[in-house]
């Protein structure tokens, strides 16, 4: 796998990852869900509009879109599922609208880019900016809501080997990716941004070369969940929908060619914070991911390092990745 340099990407401060191109030999795409509150719907379609030039369709009291001519369609919703616990689970139709408007610190706001190709990434630090000056509030300033951001990155080859290494990287690093982005302990409490357990990283490493088969089934037994830090069930579905939903019911789930990654936090108030921030501690993953003969050899120290009934030490692990990245210059 070889490196292809992206023009503007390091300029603007993302990082080009390891394959910057999918098998048709197109620039990979990539898209980001930000989670915020502090404004209103109709605040936050503004900002949009203003900073990328897009046109807004109002769809509901609780969604609308912008439509960006060379970018595509930015959806803007509220948190639908988090108004509906706060109302205790009754309908709450006949209030999102005055909610939306007259308490934007309460409820959580969700912009959803469409995937967008890898040298138009830069295009979005307007958008933050734009939101930021609206007065956009993140991760830290929620005590009730674990606001991230997500990041859809799409994977360079739909076959097991791809999906094996991927896999096999975030699960080795999947404790210091948590200390990397300096995960809030808002979002490490919730259940959103479960980590694999340690039984599925061992599993990972058990099979020399896994077929599909064998990651549909060791994913699903011991993820059968949205609920991970990286969440591999729309990728899956991509790939065979229908053995997806027999294991897991949940019409959230959308199938794409795109892992779903959920650990970072949203810190859109930081007039120092961009996404690329994110981007780039997601592109260890990437770059541990196109070396299989250092995935082998950590695959092998990670099963080695287990202790009887205790597993393996946490502490001691992020300690030898953490410098076993900076010896490699990864991290």
């Amino acid at each position: 796998m070889n490196q292809t340099t992206i023009t503007g990407l390091a300029e603007a401060g993302f990082c080009t990852p390891t394959v910057s191109h999918n098998a048709a030999g197109e620039e990979r795409r990539v898209g980001f869900e930000l989670e915020f509150s502090g404004i209103s719907l109709e605040q936050t379609g503004a900002a949009l509009s203003g900073a990328l030039g897009g046109q807004i369709e109002p769809q509901s009291a609780a969604e609308l879109g912008v439509e960006v001519a060379d970018l595509g369609r930015f959806n803007v919703e509220l948190d639908w599922a988090f108004l509906k616990r706060q109302a205790g689970g009754e309908q709450v139709e006949g209030w999102v609208k005055p909610l939306s408007e007259a308490a934007a610190l309460l409820v959580p706001v969700e912009v959803v880019c469409p995937p967008l190709a890898l040298s138009q990434l830069p295009r979005l630090d307007a958008m933050v900016e734009a939101l930021r000056r609206a007065g956009a509030q993140g991760t830290e300033e929620s005590l009730i809501a674990a606001y991230g951001v997500h990041i859809n990155a799409e994977i360079p080859r739909l076959d097991a080997a791809t999906l094996a290494a991927y896999l096999r990287a975030f699960a080795l690093l999947q404790w210091w990716l948590v200390d990397a982005h300096e995960v809030d302990l808002a979002r490490k409490i919730s259940p959103y941004v479960d980590l694999y357990p340690e039984a599925y990283v061992r599993q990972l490493f058990s099979r020399a070369h896994p077929g599909l088969d064998d990651i549909f089934a060791d994913y699903l037994q011991h993820n059968p969940s949205r609920n991970r830090a990286l969440d591999l069930l729309p990728l899956l579905a991509e790939i065979d929908e229908k053995r997806v939903r027999e294991r897991i019911d949940d019409a959230k789930i959308k199938p794409r060619p795109a892992f779903h990654y959920r650990l970072p936090n949203c810190q859109i108030e930081r007039a120092d914070w961009s996404l690329s921030d994110s981007w780039n501690t997601w592109c260890v993953v990437e770059a541990l991911a196109a070396r299989p003969d250092e995935l082998a050899e950590l695959g092998d120290r990670f099963l080695h390092a287990g202790r009887p009934l205790l597993g393996i030490n946490r502490k001691d692990w992020l300690a030898f990745i953490d410098s076993w990245l900076r010896d490699h210059a990864l991290a």
